[in-house]
Order: structure tokens, then C-alpha cells, then sequence
């Protein structure tokens, strides 16, 4: 069952060294506060994974807390590069990152096969890149029904998922609705949860088309209004796209980078959540 924890309690409680971390959320609620804990408490070596790594990632690689990042698409949405993530693969600066790619559809699939349980999902895709050849997680099986040769991803199960989502109870079932990405698959692949949410009600109204992830499901919920920024919560808050453009700027050069980071982390300390 949920328990409801302070994100700083909750964090340190959950996420350590060496995990396998996986932070989603597909244009909105990506769990930018909760990121910026783990950069506070200096969780480090970190392998994440994440089907789009833009910029909470990016701060993440920055800062030297990630060793590994599997992945399926990188880079500024509306913008261009990340240049912590390129300056860490071309320079191994701050420290040497390790990468594993994947298409949009292998890294969802992975995810799906973990949330059931099973050790491999298996499509048709791959075929035409070079991508399977630089990972152990795919390979091959042949359809015992037609004969067709298909790519088979292994499971991928999360020491530790973080979501943010609109709602939960007071007794910790999440409701998030809107772009729902693979938020749901990776909380049921990963062996502890944490779900960051703009506010915690007495109970939670159907709406149309929303996912609710049950309280037995999630090992943590913490509630952080804002939690998004600079993403949105679809119905809370809009996207900051300001600072998606001045992240180019800060990111592009190391000492701009450090001096934001600096900043952003003594600003964030006196703050309680």
C-alpha cells in the first residue's frame, strides 16, 4: 500500500546508489522536482532510462550522478541538442556515460513485458538499424504460428519508477490523465514507485479517459504542486516554454551549467516539501 511521504523522505528512502531508475512522462508530467531531489541528496550512479531523455536528464547527466542511460530518443523538445548528455558521451564530462538505444516502440514494449510479468516482448521492428547489434536486450524469435522471424526485447523492471500525476487519495491511489505515455507500465514493472501529484484529495472523480493506478500498486506518493515544471500537469499548469529555449543557452557551456545547477540547488534547499 502507498504511503504518503515528503518528496525528500520519500526520495532518500527509495532511490540509492547504483539503481535503475526510470523517470517518464511523455510531454507533460515529467517528474522534474523529484529529479531535482535526487540531485540534492547526490544519488549517484545512476543508470536511467527513459523512452524521451530531454531535459530532466540532461540535468541529471550534468550533474555526474548517471553512469548509464537507455533510452529511445534524446534531445530539447523545440529545440535541439542536450549538451550535458552529448558533452558526457563525446567528452566523458563530468564523468564517462554509457548508452544503450532503442526505438519508441522497443522501449515501451520492454516496459509492457516487465509490468506483466514476462521476460521479453517481442514486434516487428528494428529491422534496417544498427541497433540491436549494440545491445544484449534485443534479439530475435520465430513466430511457432507463421514461421516470421520477429525482434524479441527483454523485460525492462525499474529498481525504482518516479511519475508525477494530477491526483491521488488520501489513501494513495493516482489518478493522471491527459498524454499517459507508459507512466502505468513503468510503475508496474519496477520494484518501488514513487509518484509525485499536484494535490492529495478526499477522493478522486472519474474523468474521462484517466488512468488510475491503485494504492497498492505505489510504494510512495508525495505532494508537490508544480512538480512538472518546467513540463505541464494537463488541467494544473502550462507549459514553460521559456525555459526550454534558455536551457540551450545554459546548457551549451559547462560553467553556465554549474553556476545554474549552483543556483538551482541552494535555492531549493531552504525549501520544504
Amino acid at each position: 500500500m502507498a504511503e504518503i511521504r515528503t518528496l525528500r523522505a520519500a526520495v532518500e528512502e527509495l532511490i540509492h546508489d547504483g539503481d535503475l531508475v526510470s523517470m517518464e512522462g511523455f510531454t507533460h508530467l515529467i517528474p522534474f522536482a523529484a529529479a531535482h531531489e535526487v540531485i540534492r541528496q547526490r544519488v549517484t550512479d545512476l543508470t536511467l532510462a527513459r523512452m524521451t531523455p530531454d531535459v530532466i536528464y540532461d540535468q541529471l547527466i550534468g550533474a555526474g550522478l548517471v553512469r548509464r542511460l537507455v533510452f529511445s530518443w534524446g534531445g530539447n523538445p523545440g529545440v535541439g541538442s542536450l549538451h550535458r548528455f552529448r558533452d558526457a558521451v563525446e567528452n566523458g564530462w563530468p564523468r564517462p556515460l554509457e548508452v544503450e538505444e532503442h526505438s519508441h516502440a522497443g522501449m515501451a514494449n520492454r516496459y509492457l513485458a516487465g509490468a506483466c510479468g514476462l521476460p521479453f516482448a517481442v514486434l516487428r521492428g528494428y529491422r534496417g538499424t544498427g541497433l540491436a547489434e549494440r545491445t544484449t536486450a534485443v534479439s530475435s524469435v520465430t513466430c511457432p504460428f507463421t514461421g516470421e522471424e520477429l525482434a524479441a526485447v527483454a523485460a525492462l523492471n525499474p529498481d525504482v519508477a518516479v511519475i508525477h500525476a494530477q491526483r491521488a487519495d488520501r489513501v494513495g491511489n493516482v489518478q493522471f490523465w491527459g498524454l499517459t505515455g507508459v507512466q502505468k507500465e513503468a510503475v508496474l514493472a519496477a520494484e518501488r514507485s514513487l509518484v509525485t501529484v499536484e494535490e492529495i484529495v478526499d477522493e478522486l472523480e472519474p474523468r474521462p479517459g484517466a488512468v488510475v493506478l491503485p494504492s497498492w500498486a505505489v510504494t510512495a506518493v508525495a505532494e508537490v504542486p508544480g512538480g512538472a515544471h518546467p513540463s505541464y500537469a494537463h488541467g494544473y499548469s502550462v507549459r514553460d516554454n521559456d525555459f526550454y529555449l534558455a536551457w540551450d543557452r545554459i546548457a551549451r557551456d559547462r560553467a553556465a551549467f554549474t553556476a545554474w545547477l549552483d543556483a538551482h540547488v541552494q535555492q531549493a534547499e531552504g525549501v520544504a516539501r
